[in-house]
């Protein structure tokens, strides 16, 4: 049964479909590497999967029928040695079937081993109707027994997204110690590609306890990894359900139709939304609205005055960031891409209710040349669309280091905390909300959410201290700031990196900038432990060696025992 709420993942499904067939024959190559140590994780995780999709039958029923204003259930249980993700709940967070494992790095395992994915929703004993999310393989069907349908058996798979905080009533084994950490790792740190400063950290997420730092106190520029602060600021701020919509708004009286920019950064004016907010289907409903009410001419505007101050970042005109405004169509791009930089149409909000014109005239409605004004509260909406649940957001702007929807974030959390949603505003929005938190924020600077700004400043000891908060059973709603991570070997900015046997286990946002190279995520080490990392460098000059060291580094993570 598909949860009405949840359907957009369902939409997103053809992007993961797509995904796999690009990299196929590059991920056939990795198999005889990879194979070995993702069958030892899925034998791992056995156990503790067949516990947690029992436990969660009854969470899961009472799930599907949500309450008015919960779209998204997460609800996380807190075990004796740390956190367990029941089935519902990580189907509700995402991409994610019940092993808390994203769908494409199951859908990874198919291509590889030519069987079936981790997950087909079902138990051991076949029953059907035991849970997870769909996918490759025929998860979620009812009636008889997926074996008797002649389906695939579960295959090696990445390990799960959380393994290492424990579950039911097996322990997970002790922490690594600092000094065994620090006989690992401090001669990885210095390897001269890292430039010439460097600071590192290591926390163990179940108990937030930091386990190795090298100038972890030590503010640097974060390019990118600025992203995870953006991220969890956000969710604190709105919660992970919260939805950004689009609407249009009538005038009375003058007959003034406004397209009125709610700062949707995924609004789309593609013929296949898949999921996302869709202007067509704004343009269909707003131009049936005008034609009941007798309209078949109107002036038309839009209003992006959710935002204030410049709509030029800092750094100025730049494919990688269109203007950020709260009113854009497909981020303003030129290219039909969907991510990475692209040549952007320079002013987006006009762009977009230009689009929006052409629609209503397919619909016999026709307008005036558009031009910016402002929806008064006597403005009466004719229709609107609105974004998927603000977690979606968070994992594809993680996921993609999508720099147009990490400054909208970055204003969505200015506009929900009542700071002015400009560029300082937000930055010192998303400070404020970091501060509520009670993370380490001495040395942060918050120019921007994304990351592009040299003149961000984040430390070592903040990054482990946002991925740990994520992992806080306490704080549920923060989760989509771990399962939007690039996935090692499988997506994102990793989709390419750690072919080798931490492909799956290493989650990581990267940062880039020119002698600026940065890493922070979660790891799982040898003895089952979930760890939180970061490393920060300066004036790097090789950036490709930069990277293979801060690879090294996290992978040494995924090896040791360390105790």
């Amino acid at each position: 049964m598909i949860v009405p709420e949840l359907r957009p993942w369902r939409a997103a499904r053809p992007h993961v479909v797509r995904a796999v067939d690009a990299v196929r024959p590059r991920l056939a190559r990795a198999a005889e590497v990879v194979r070995p140590r993702l069958a030892r994780a899925a034998a791992a995780a056995k156990p503790q999967v067949v516990r947690l999709t029992q436990a969660a039958k009854p969470q899961l029923a009472r799930i599907t029928r949500p309450k008015a204003g919960r779209t998204l259930q997460y609800t996380a249980g807190a075990a004796t040695a740390g956190l367990a993700l029941a089935v519902g709940v990580v189907t509700a967070a995402g991409p994610w079937d019940s092993t808390g494992q994203r769908t494409a790095e199951r859908d990874r395992a198919v291509a590889l081993d030519r069987t079936g994915g981790a997950d087909h929703g079902r138990s051991d004993d076949t029953s059907p109707g035991s849970g997870g999310s769909g996918g490759s393989g025929g998860s979620g069907r009812s009636g008889a027994s997926d074996t008797a349908a002649g389906a695939p058996r579960p295959a090696p798979s990445a390990a799960s997204v959380l393994t290492g905080l424990g579950g039911g009533k097996t322990p997970v084994k002790s922490a690594p110690s600092s000094t065994a950490l620090a006989r690992v790792l401090d001669p990885l740190l210095a390897d001269p590609a890292l430039g010439a400063g460097r600071a590192a950290a290591v926390v163990d997420v179940a108990t937030g306890k930091r386990l190795y730092g090298v100038g972890a106190d030590r503010a640097f520029t974060p390019a990118s990894t600025t992203k995870i602060a953006t991220a969890v600021a956000a969710l604190s701020a709105m919660g992970a359900d919260h939805r950004l919509t689009t609407r249009v708004a009538l005038e009375p009286g003058t007959g003034e139709v406004v397209l009125v920019g709610g700062g949707d950064p995924t609004l789309t004016g593609r013929r296949t939304a898949e999921g996302w907010a869709d202007l067509r289907t704004l343009a269909d409903a707003t131009a049936a609205a005008l034609k009941k009410r007798g309209i078949t001419r109107a002036t038309l505007s839009y209003d992006t005055t959710l935002y204030a101050g410049s709509e030029v970042h800092p750094i100025g005109v730049n494919p990688n960031l269109a203007r950020v405004t709260a009113l854009t169509v497909d981020e303003g791009r030129t290219d039909g891409s969907t991510s990475g930089p692209a040549a952007r149409v320079p002013d987006p909000a006009a762009e977009a209710t230009r689009t929006f014109a052409e629609l209503l005239r397919a619909h016999g409605v026709g307008t005036t040349a558009p031009g910016p004004s402002k929806a008064t509260k006597r403005a009466v909406t004719l229709a609107s669309v609105s974004s998927p649940p603000l977690a979606a957001l968070v994992e594809r702007m993680l996921t993609n280091s999508d720099n147009d929807i990490a400054e909208a974030l970055a204003r969505q959390t200015a506009v929900a905390t009542g700071a002015r949603p400009d560029f300082a505003g937000a930055g010192k929005a998303v400070h404020a909300q970091l501060a509520e938190l009670g993370l380490p924020l001495a040395g942060a600077v918050f120019k921007d959410g994304s990351g592009l700004n040299r003149e961000n400043r984040l430390t070592a000891n903040l990054l482990t201290a946002l991925l740990a908060k994520a992992g806080d059973p306490d704080r549920p709603d923060l989760r989509p700031a771990l399962t939007g991570l690039p996935v090692a070997g499988f997506t994102g900015t990793l989709s390419t990196r750690y072919t080798d046997g931490a492909a799956g286990i290493v989650r990581a946002k990267t940062g880039t900038l020119t002698g600026v190279n940065t890493l922070a995520g979660t790891a799982v080490d040898r003895n089952g432990r979930l760890l939180a990392f970061a490393v920060l460098t300066s004036d790097t000059t090789d950036p490709t060696a930069a990277q293979t060291a801060l690879d090294r580094t996290a992978t040494a993570l995924t090896t040791c025992g360390c105790t």
